[in-house]
């Protein structure tokens, strides 16, 4: 009885760290809930009203206004140690260190009296190069959040002595003034990479703090030769491992999810001399029109005890959440321990890659379901980052629009990207690694008029790959692309492995190719004077 009055009574001190908040200079913080369980958090969190309990268990929040990243609202401090190493630009945008120390005044004064949570752990699970970081946060979900997506610390000893290497605090209602603090509104999210302190603020979206993490492995790793990557992985049963690169609509999450195969990790990870270590300790997928035939894996994680259903809409009565209602977002998320799934590398290491894929939702209906690429189109295609967007997605976008985003993950990378893009070239090269473009996009025409590619024949043209059953297979060049495509696969139609061949209408074909490698060579351009120039000839041919 006397733990439990102590639980509900204020701060606790069982796993409080030796090394406290002094040197944040936070004072007269009422309660510091130290290192809290997953069960303690629930109590909070119910306590506080800051979510509900749903059927068989996860709790269920909300995050207000913001359900998505605010790429705009992040900004990199221009300060002398780390300057002249970022990618200044429309990614990372410089903020003053004069403003940064002006919010950083007001914030240590709006902590004054009120609670905060504290997570210490890791961002990745390679002992070598994994960084202690503590997380601070005024919402006790958050912490949770925390708490299943980074590698935890076991060890109640080793807990206590944990020392943090860099410091983020979130807290979604402190506000910025715009007029005053030079951000673009009230929400904000600031790296300063000499006080290796993240500022985070007016946004609830718990996908800041993952991905502000992920920005710190990003810039630290290249420098030590290990390369940072926006991918999945997982290992089959010979013990060979799989990368897969893509950015969010393009199945990357749900295709390393295969039960033939162990999940190391869903969404970052590096490759080290050693092989391939998970950032993580949790995944966040999205969970929007989720079936439970398609992933029975994910799906069943959305009714266990620990898992965060974020923007979930549920009934007010048996409180069962409901996985098809869009009407808070369309980005509504699950985040949970890599544990709740069966099929792990639990450590979260791996070999070196045996196969790369590259995932793209091509909405424009012209590329190849598979292809296998030369270690230069692996390099063009690395830097280009291209899926499409399709019509309801997003506000305004009325039809198919290119997206290409570098490295498949430029709002998270502080260098330039000829920095990532050299790492992985050496590291295909030495390690000798197929790479594969695999498109799960559409075939037979755009969106609106073909069909999307069904999973199950890119399930059997990736099985196929990284079984090795392609290695003996005739290709052909596609015309437009300069790729290169198997004629035949098991178990699929061969007609649809030329995406020419699906299309009614050639010449509409012909045309809508050829817009597309226009687009893939203007946005090119800016890496042009970065790489070989085998690297840019590597690319599409054709320019109207």
């Amino acid at each position: 009885m006397e733990h439990i009055e102590q639980q509900g009574s204020g701060q606790i001190r069982a796993l409080e760290g030796q090394y406290g908040l002094d040197y944040l200079n936070l004072r007269n913080i009422n309660n510091i809930y130290w290192n809290l369980t997953t069960a303690g958090l629930y109590e909070q969190i119910i306590r506080r009203r800051e979510g509900l309990l749903s059927h068989l268990g996860p709790v269920v929040v909300r995050t207000g206004a913001y359900t998505g990243r605010s790429p705009n609202d992040k900004f990199m401090v221009k300060e002398p140690s780390s300057e002249k190493n970022i990618w200044w630009g429309k990614v990372n945008r410089p903020f003053e260190e004069s403003q940064f120390a002006n919010i950083w005044r007001r914030l240590q004064a709006y902590l004054q009296g009120d609670d905060v949570f504290v997570q210490d752990v890791f961002i990745g699970t390679d002992k070598k190069y994994r960084v202690p970081i503590r997380v601070i946060t005024e919402y006790a979900w958050h912490s949770l959040f925390v708490r299943n997506m980074f590698a935890r610390i076991l060890d109640p000893e080793e807990l206590r002595s944990h020392v943090p290497e860099y410091t983020i605090i979130d807290l979604p209602k402190f506000h910025a003034v715009p007029d005053d603090d030079g951000t673009n509104s009230e929400a904000f999210i600031l790296v300063n990479l000499a006080q290796k302190l993240v500022l985070i603020g007016g946004t609830s979206y718990a996908g800041e703090i993952k991905k502000s993490a992920f920005t710190l492995m990003n810039y630290l790793l290249p420098d030590q030769g290990v390369l940072p990557m926006h991918c999945s992985a997982n290992v089959g049963q010979d013990g060979d491992t799989a990368l897969f690169f893509g950015l969010s609509g393009t199945g990357k999450t749900t295709l390393s999810a295969d039960p033939a195969r162990a999940l190391i990790g869903d969404d970052e990870h590096g490759w080290t001399d050693r092989g391939i270590f998970n950032f993580e300790g949790g995944c966040y997928a999205k969970v929007i029109r989720l079936s439970e035939e398609a992933e029975p894996a994910i799906f069943k994680t959305t009714r266990m005890f620990g898992t965060i259903l974020e923007n979930v809409s549920i009934d007010s009565y048996s409180r069962r959440p409901n996985l098809d209602d869009a009407s808070f977002t369309e980005n509504t998320r699950a985040s949970y321990p890599i544990t709740h799934l069966d099929n792990i590398i639990e450590e979260g290491n791996g070999d070196h890659p045996k196969n790369v894929i590259f995932l793209t939702a091509d909405a424009f209906g012209v590329l190849p379901p598979i292809s296998k690429l030369t270690p230069e189109q692996a390099m063009y295609h690395f830097l280009l980052g291209y899926t499409a967007k399709v019509a309801g997605t997003e506000r305004g976008i009325t039809e198919p629009q290119a997206t290409f985003s570098t490295c498949f993950g430029a709002p998270f990378m502080p260098q330039h990207p000829s920095v990532y893009a050299k790492l992985l070239g050496e590291k295909l090269e030495t390690h000798k690694v197929s790479t594969w473009l695999v498109n799960t996009g559409w075939t037979g025409g755009p969106f609106g008029e073909g069909e999307r590619i069904s999973i199950k024949y890119t399930r059997a043209l990736l099985n196929s790959a990284l079984e090795g059953k392609l290695d003996q297979v005739e290709f052909e060049k596609d015309p437009v692309f300069g790729l290169n495509v198997p004629k035949q696969c098991p178990g699929v139609p061969s007609e649809i492995l030329m995406p020419r061949n699906t299309w009614k209408n050639k010449s509409d074909y012909d045309t809508k190719a050829r817009n597309l490698a226009d687009m893939f060579i203007k946005n090119f351009k800016e890496y042009t004077d970065f790489v070989d120039p085998s690297v840019v000839h590597s690319g599409p041919k054709t320019q109207t």
